[in-house]
């Protein structure tokens, strides 16, 4: 366990509960935010204050890997010390800016991504390089670090590639440390790690912000449109984000303070304004811009015009973009052509003051085409002389108007008549028309006596809706001349919007304490949002995403989307629109991912393995398929290159591949069992006829990672646990401690060590006799004889009267370990009774301690099968793995590994072998068509019949059980079962060596 402080960090061994280890840091070293421990190897990713990630590895040394025979250290240093080998680049720290936490990569354990307060994701990334002779580790005082000899769990050959950079274990080995024997033959590289900056996600500055949609999608623009979302900030940059792609688009640096509102001139342009802090006299600096999103360039829209004046309170463009109205806070209302930024007029003193304006959707546009088409066609006959020139000519006049007005471009000769609505302080409504530079006083409407102060107003075809100082909406209909007002029992009105969409009727109106979606149709509320006891933010501004989905900007700088009834969205991960394809198999439909793995695992009908999965005969849509082969393409060169390698195994293959899909599980499942198929295999090649157990399994010279505990060799393991109590005992601060190292040692079989422990205890201690007589227990006890019978007897009472670490200790000492396991497991202490095997007991006493406990884990109680398949893999028994694979329905696993089992020769072929091997494979498709499997065993039986096949009497039983499930196996077509010699294949993989094929 790891206690965190800000200058240092204590490792605790948890079996005494005592301090093994400190590590502290210098004074002038920043102090530590985080920490998490590495699996793989031991190994530390820290945090710090500064955002700086540091990497500490445990200094290694060679007393852990010395073999069984050798002389142990006898003065071996007890020291868990952790080198720093690696750290990335602080960020600036502000009162603002500072890191969050930080999250490891589960799997490799090779990168580690930092959140930081501004809302940024750093994803730093560990590589390794070869050291040259100018940079030794070694010159530093630091241990070196070596490449570990196997890859991908298999000792790798001299032809065959490896990516060091795969994962953390595939960096840096834990047996090669300075001081010991190497393996012979092997060739180590002492590498050096640094972290590299490979991810960087920018999130939202602090609020306040400032948020507007992009125009909405529609049948003229559908092939251009990107649903673009602007946000401003406080510190005046403007981000634009895809929502689709969730990634942000551009970040622009325009103005000098903090952003007020948005509008948008186009699918390509906005215009944004923002206003400094008041002087004395109440004046500002006001900056209009009008931004070109492609270019990023930005223009003063009101050229020198802005300072020294009133602030600006909103901006409005017109709903076909042709002008801009800027409304002051005490300065008359100015009206701009958006296209010429050029002043149309500048209101006079005694305008009245503007609470809320919007313009009207209602236009001439239609009328003012047709009046441009007949220009154009009475200027065409006067300059053409034929018909058919006239034609030409017309047609061209036709199709340029049509373009212009996909793009909504008019001429700048001729404008449109567009109209407007604003309320003065009174709540009088005024109805003005604008036609070029011509503004007209059209209607005024009394202000109704419901309604306060109006803050705000939404028009949409025939319904306006308007907003107050005191939370209620007065809905118009203005065809049928009708109004109702709505008492919202709210707060102040302080935004309304439609949504998009044609006969659309929805819209959000914004509130101080939350936000309300209204049908202005039926006139009631559909949803509502209030800030409060389960809603901790407050809204800022809102706006529509799409006609059904909304936009919330909230105080605690975020920007949701959310459904209607403002409740959080979901969006399809495989229809995003992503900058650069992404390796992850997730996106896919869960069929085709599995089709995917299956594809990249095992490819029988190839010579040589291909990332092109256009020829295979995939049974879902060509769709499907292509995405199949974009997850391919997607692979980084490095990976294809170790697919594509002839080289690389099948258990080397299995395990890569479960490394990019992620799969924890499976990870460990093929490092155990790669490691344990090729200790096989090197045993199968150095023993020999006369000397069969010339190699025992517990020598290897390279062990499999400590990190598996029990599943490692039975000596590495032993060595491992006598240097972690050797710890403890120098360690040690009070008499609990070593009394706790006392018994560790005893049961370990240090007794002398054990014995020097129990005659320190000092005379005042209430111990002090127990221990003495201990002491001399432990120092006269013998192995046989009387004593061992009445110690056997004394154990077998304390056990049976609830002492039970006391009798395991007692029959520890007269060698009777494997009956000390069993009482263990009777009591249910498992794992204690694993540990107690793995350190005491030979080989065979081990393996039956350890059967028991495999039988444990898969009973229904306990169901642990998982774990129960590493236990099996330690102990070499690997038809009860395929068996164990098989009933719990991990067909693909079981097939794999019986197939590399028979590469190795791990498996025997035998009668028992081959009906688990057929099972594997026939229940790889389960519930298959019972005509499609008489069929195939019917042409089984005729090529029995025309002596292409001749089956021997002794595979006759076999054979007849083997053809009902032969469409299952290897996942065959119907069409790849008719072919006679694949059918044959199959055949012999079934029957013994009597049979012959033709």
């Amino acid at each position: 366990m790891l206690l965190l402080y800000p200058r240092e960090i204590l490792i605790l061994d948890l079996e005494v509960n005592q301090t093994v280890g400190v590590i502290a840091i210098e004074r002038t070293g920043v102090p530590f935010l985080q920490v998490i421990p590495c699996f793989q190897r031991d190994g530390l990713f820290c945090l710090h204050e500064n955002g700086c990630i540091t990497l500490r590895v445990r200094r290694s040394y060679s007393s852990i890997f010395t073999t069984s025979n050798e002389e142990p250290d006898p003065d071996p240093v007890q020291e868990l010390t952790y080198d720093l080998r690696s750290q990335c680049d602080a960020i600036r720290v502000t009162k603002t800016v500072r890191p969050f936490s930080m999250v490891c990569c589960p799997v490799n354990e090779n990168a580690a991504a930092l959140i930081v307060s501004d809302g940024r994701v750093m994803i730093w990334e560990l590589k390794s390089a070869v050291c040259n002779r100018n940079s030794r580790s070694s010159s530093s005082g630091l241990s070196p670090l070596y490449s570990p000899v196997s890859f991908c769990g298999i000792p790798g050959g001299i032809l065959q590639n490896k990516l060091p950079d795969l994962s953390l274990d595939n960096m840096i080995g834990q047996s090669a440390v300075a001081g010991e024997e190497h393996p012979k033959g092997s060739v180590l590289q002492e590498v050096q790690l640094k972290f590299l900056l490979t991810g960087l996600l920018s999130g939202l500055p602090s609020p306040q912000f400032a948020i507007r949609m992009c125009p909405p999608l529609t049948t003229k623009n559908i092939k251009m449109y990107q649903p673009l979302l602007a946000v401003g900030t406080s510190n005046g940059s403007i981000l634009v984000y895809h929502l689709t792609s969730g990634l942000l688009h551009k970040e622009l640096s325009i103005h000098s303070c903090e952003v007020k509102g948005i509008e948008w001139t186009s699918l390509t342009g906005f215009l944004s304004f923002a206003t400094s802090t008041p002087n004395n006299m109440g004046l500002v600096r006001n900056e209009l811009q009008l931004v070109d999103l492609p270019t990023g360039r930005s223009i003063a829209f009101r050229g020198e015009r802005g300072n020294d004046e009133s602030p600006i309170e909103m901006i409005k463009v017109s709903h076909l973009k042709q002008y801009l109205a800027v409304v002051f806070k005490d300065k008359p209302l100015e009206l701009w052509d958006v296209r010429t930024c050029t002043i149309l007029r500048e209101m006079s003193k005694n305008f009245p003051a503007i609470t809320a304006l919007e313009w009207s959707p209602s236009h001439n546009l239609k009328s003012l085409r047709k009046k441009q088409l007949a220009t154009r066609e009475a200027m065409a006959r006067q300059t053409v002389v034929s018909d058919t020139e006239l034609s030409v000519v017309e047609s061209s006049v036709i199709s340029l108007l049509q373009e212009a007005e996909s793009k909504s471009e008019l001429s700048q000769n001729i404008s449109a008549r567009e109209h407007f609505v604003f309320t003065d302080n009174d709540g009088q409504v005024y109805h003005l028309t604008v036609e070029g530079n011509s503004v007209k006083d059209s209607a005024r409407i009394p202000p109704d006596g419901s309604m306060g102060s109006i803050t705000c107003i939404a028009w949409k075809g025939d319904t306006l809706v308007l907003g107050d100082m005191d939370g209620n909406l007065n809905f118009w209909d203005l065809k049928g001349r009708v109004s109702r007002g709505i008492p919202t029992h709210r707060s102040w009105v302080k935004k309304i919007r439609f949504a998009p969409g044609k006969g659309n009727q929805k819209l959000i109106a914004m509130y101080n304490d939350g936000a309300e979606v209204w049908d202005s149709k039926e006139v009631q509320m559909v949803s509502s949002l209030r800030s409060g006891r389960n809603v901790t933010f407050r809204i800022l501004d809102v706006d529509w995403c799409t006609s059904d989905k909304v936009i919330l900007a909230s105080d605690d700088g975020c920007i949701r989307v959310l459904e209607m009834s403002m409740k959080s969205t979901c969006f399809r991960m495989d229809e995003q629109e992503l900058t650069e394809p992404v390796w992850c198999p997730y996106l896919l439909v869960p069929r085709a991912a599995l089709a995917l793995k299956a594809f990249l695992l095992h490819q029988p009908w190839n010579g040589q393995y291909s990332l092109d999965i256009s020829h295979v005969d995939y049974p879902e849509n060509e769709e499907i398929k292509n995405l199949l082969q974009e997850q391919l393409n997607s692979l980084s060169n490095d990976i294809k290159k170790l697919l594509l390698d002839p080289e690389f195994t099948l258990l080397q293959r299995c395990l890569l591949v479960s490394r990019l899909y992620g799969d924890e599980s499976e990870l460990h499942f093929w490092t155990v069992a790669a490691h344990y198929l090729h200790s096989l295999s090197q045993e199968k090649a150095v023993s020999t006829p006369v000397v069969k157990e010339a190699v025992p399994r517990d020598r290897v010279n390279n062990p499999l990672d400590i990190c598996y505990d029990v599943l490692c060799e039975n000596a590495y393991f032993q060595k491992f646990q006598l240097e972690r109590v050797n710890l403890q005992e120098v360690k040690r601060s009070t008499y609990d401690h070593t009394r706790k190292c006392t018994d560790q040692l005893l049961l370990l079989g240090q007794t002398d060590r054990a014995v020097q422990l129990l005659l320190e205890t000092s005379a005042d201690n209430q111990h002090y006799y127990c221990d003495s007589l201990k002491a001399c227990l432990v120092t006269t006890v013998t192995s046989s004889g009387p004593s061992q019978s009445t110690i056997k007897l004394v154990a077998t009472n304390m056990i049976a009267n609830g002492k039970l670490a006391e009798g395991v200790q007692l029959l520890c000492l007269i060698d009777k370990a494997a009956d000390a396991c069993r009482y263990l497991q009777t009591y249910g202490e498992w794992n204690r009774a694993a540990w107690l095997a793995k350190v005491r007991l030979n080989s065979e006493e081990c393996a039956d301690v350890l059967k028991r406990w495999v039988d444990h884990l898969c009973s229904p109680q306990v169901n642990q099968k998982s774990k129960a398949l590493l236990v099996l893999l330690s102990l070499g028994c690997f038809s009860s793995v395929a068996e164990t694979l098989h009933s719990m329905r991990y067909f693909d696993r079981a097939a794999l590994f019986v197939e590399a089992c028979l590469k190795y020769g791990a498996i025997e072929v035998s009668e028992d072998t081959d009906i688990l091997y057929w099972d594997v494979f026939a229940e790889g498709e389960p519930d298959a068509g019972r005509a499609n499997v008489e069929q195939d065993a019917a042409a089984l039986q005729r090529d029995v019949s025309r002596r292409q096949v001749t089956v021997a009497p002794c595979a006759q039983e076999r054979f007849s059980s083997a053809t009902r499930h032969l469409s299952h196996m290897f996942s065959l077509e119907k069409k790849e079962l008719e072919n006679p010699p694949l059918r044959s294949l199959c055949l012999q993989r079934l029957c013994c060596s009597h049979c012959t094929f033709s």
